[in-house]
């Protein structure tokens, strides 16, 4: 438990001490002063958040770079495979049973080029050719 959530218990508890000591006719204008304390709370933690992420959006632009975490994660990509590779089964069967060979060779083509795209927009660097260097030269001197 962080010190914020003993700031909100201690509230919690003045707040219902005070409903003790006062009655049940100030309950509402209690229970509203308490929510609009953790509305407040809320709307810094959200602010701090955002202002947070706009920081990191800028330095990314000021750096002319992509962010350096990537946008998807490991199992984004691991389930983007098994779901291609479960759909394959019936698109081949469809595909080769409709047009035969023809067919199952439309339907992986299709297959391949969905992930080939997936595989581009994950790693952009992926299919570019590297450049060699003077240092990477097959000619020794």
């Amino acid at each position: 438990m962080d010190a914020r959530d003993t700031e909100i218990k201690k509230e919690l508890n003045a707040t219902l001490h005070a409903r003790r000591e006062l009655g049940d006719e100030y309950e509402s204008a209690l229970v509203d002063s308490f929510l609009e304390k953790v509305d407040q709370r809320i709307d810094g933690a959200v602010e701090r958040r955002v202002r947070r992420q706009l920081a990191e959006q800028q330095m990314v632009v000021a750096r002319g770079s992509r962010s350096p975490k990537p946008t998807d994660s490991w199992g984004e990509r691991f389930g983007f495979g098994i779901v291609s590779l479960v759909l394959a089964i019936p698109l081949s069967g469809i595909g080769g049973g409709v047009a035969h060979l023809p067919g199952l060779l439309v339907a992986w083509a299709g297959i391949v080029g969905v992930n080939v795209v997936q595989a581009a927009r994950t790693h952009p660097d992926l299919f570019r050719r590297r450049r060699k260097s003077q240092k990477d030269s097959d000619w020794e001197d």
